[in-house]
């Protein structure tokens, strides 16, 4: 029952307001009333957890930075632990059929408390809990303890705050490690930022940010990353509006890396708001013609924003159908003639979980059955654009082998003219080592702290 307090997401950052005494006691009523109103519109409502957090903390502008950043914190904290807690609760004997739904979810963000470190006398005082409500608190070690005492399988479902279909699909991929991917999983992700080269370097990117008292560390995997670790918001750092970097995660990173893209003419099939496009035009050195393709306008629109303030100039954006006969007339002038490609396909987003866990609970297995007849139509409509020669880079924010292995065999089967290249090829034998699985790029949080990465080489025959 213990644990360390769980971490803001970078979309939340932006509600702290740096220089109002973060320091200060909280406000304890004034918070709980917020987490409760943002965690109710995710659970009851089916808001996106982001969203919610941004709507409330926006009416919310009396809150200090501290309480901001703690409203943010506890909701992600519940929402990742969410089957946890409630199972949790049950054993505890809350009888939720017998309470209002507020009280629900106070009892469940009290719980949550509790199992991230906080002492349960302490958050049932804040909390405002009558005595029998203190009294349930108590009894969550005896819960934990009857928790462990179920099978492995059902255990591992509650513990990780899976849907069940997810955890039989973790302990049959990952074996004996599923707890750990699990756990990482359900562990704050880091603030990590993509230096933009075409505006400074990453040594450079360093000193700015200690001027403007950011510390930050450089990441282990990819030479383009920094790990930002004073607590800010970091869209309000004139180092961030200059365009000297963006945030992006270092998994993301690397599989930009895959497509080594020379200044020549590149394809991003699914760029959506840009972030890995930004990263191939400063790759690119802005040079050459990077073609940005996407179904979603809105999207785009980010990406235009996007490149201005990155100095992106080689970006060729382009709004395309989402299926259907009108796909093809609008690729006609690119087929053949692409010297990189890349798929980054939309996915369960299962490797993301650390930033998005409500995302979890909305996952079925018709959905992700939906997803893998996508990213297969994807492949298939994007792998003619690459020229004799060149490459595609399949990729996505899966673990899932459905999604990602499987789909690379099933394509490989039908297009004999392309075949697996090593990461290693692109990122160096030493890099490649440490981040593949065969001829394949595969990243997890337990085993390199990023987020889930998968990524695929596939060189077309001359």
């Amino acid at each position: 029952m213990s644990g360390t307090f769980e971490r803001t997401s970078e979309r939340q950052r932006e509600h702290e307001r740096p220089g109002l005494r973060p320091d200060r006691p909280l406000r304890e009523d004034l918070v709980t009333q917020a987490a409760l109103e943002a965690y109710g519109a995710v659970r009851h409502e089916g808001w996106l957890a982001d969203r919610a957090l941004d709507h409330v903390l926006r009416a919310k502008r009396h809150l200090y930075s501290n309480e901001r950043r703690a409203v943010a914190e506890r909701v992600y904290a519940l929402l990742r632990r969410q089957r946890t807690v409630d199972a949790l609760l049950a054993r505890a004997g809350a009888r939720f059929d017998r309470r209002p739904t507020t009280e629900q979810d106070l009892l469940r963000l009290s719980t949550s408390r509790v199992l991230h470190g906080e002492p349960p006398e302490k958050v049932a005082r804040t909390a405002g809990l009558r005595p029998e409500e203190s009294r349930i608190l108590g009894a969550l070690p005896a819960a934990a303890e009857a928790m462990r005492a179920l099978p492995r399988a059902e255990r591992f479902a509650l513990d990780a705050s899976l849907p069940d279909f997810l955890a039989a699909r973790f302990l049959r991929q990952f074996g004996d490690r599923a707890e750990a991917e699990a756990a990482a999983m359900n562990e704050r992700a880091p603030l990590t930022a993509r230096v933009n080269l075409l505006r400074t370097s990453r040594e450079a990117l360093l000193e700015r940010l200690r001027d403007e008292g950011v510390e930050a560390r450089v990441t282990p995997l990819s030479p383009l990353g920094l790990f930002l670790e004073t607590r800010l918001n970091a869209f309000s750092l004139p180092s961030f509006r200059e365009g000297l970097f963006e945030l992006q995660d270092e998994g993301s990173q690397l599989l930009g890396l895959l497509l080594d893209a020379p200044p020549t003419r590149v394809v991003d099939a699914c760029a959506g708001a840009g972030g890995k496009t930004l990263q191939l035009a400063a790759q690119m050195r802005n040079r050459g013609e990077l073609f940005a393709l996407d179904v979603d306008a809105r999207r785009l629109d980010e990406l235009k924003r996007r490149a201005r303030r990155a100095g992106v100039h080689n970006v060729r954006i382009r709004h395309i159908p989402p299926s259907g006969p009108e796909v093809a007339p609008a690729l006609t002038d690119l087929a053949d003639r692409a010297d990189r490609v890349l798929v980054d396909a939309p996915c369960s987003g299962t490797g993301t979980f650390r930033r998005k866990p409500d995302a979890r609970y909305r996952l079925s297995e018709a959905t992700l059955a939906q997803h893998v007849e996508r990213q297969r139509l994807l492949l298939e409509q994007f792998a003619p654009l690459v020229r004799p020669g060149g490459r595609l880079v399949y990729g996505t924010c899966s673990v899932l082998e459905e999604e990602n292995e499987a789909v690379v065999a099933w394509f490989l089967e039908r297009h004999p003219s392309f075949r697996t290249v090593p990461p290693a090829d692109r990122l160096g034998a030493e890099l490649g080592a440490k981040v593949s699985a065969g001829d394949l790029l595969r990243l997890s949080p337990a085993v390199h702290g990023t987020d889930g990465f998968f990524g695929a080489i596939l060189l077309r025959a001359r």
